[in-house]
């Protein structure tokens, strides 16, 4: 038997204007934009075709879920980019608009920088070594 983690889902305000900053900002995939019932969508995208784990846009429907937009992971860094050239893919995303919180530091585990995306949610962008 072989298990992955298939899909994480970030809690946004809006399907479009998610699907706008990730795929048309950072050029993440569309895997699947489905009408569920007339308020709800299986919206699902992946950093690339490649991609095993996908993230699964879910739209705040309630009080309680619009109160946790950008602050899922309690303001920790939640959610991470892993890419095998960050100089190119911090080039991109600062061309595209994207807010790093700092600028690209080297650890011990690779190279990282934090950033946000518009919704709130911290995220590292990180190239391991």
């Amino acid at each position: 038997m072989t298990r992955h983690l298939h899909a994480v889902a970030i809690v946004v305000p809006d399907y479009d204007e998610a699907l706008s900053f990730y795929v048309g900002k950072l050029g993440f995939v569309l895997r699947e934009d489905r009408r569920v019932t007339s308020e709800k969508r299986w919206v699902v995208i992946a950093p690339d075709t490649r991609s095993q784990t996908t993230i699964l846009l879910a739209r705040a429907a309630t009080c309680e879920q619009r109160a946790i937009v950008g602050r899922q992971f309690g303001g920790r860094v939640g959610l991470f980019l892993h890419t095998d050239d960050f100089a190119r893919d911090h080039a991109a995303m600062l061309d595209g608009g994207v807010q790093f919180e700092e600028s690209p530091r080297q650890e011990e585990y690779g190279l990282v920088a934090v950033w946000r995306d518009p919704f709130g949610n911290r995220w590292d962008l990180l190239q391991l070594t």
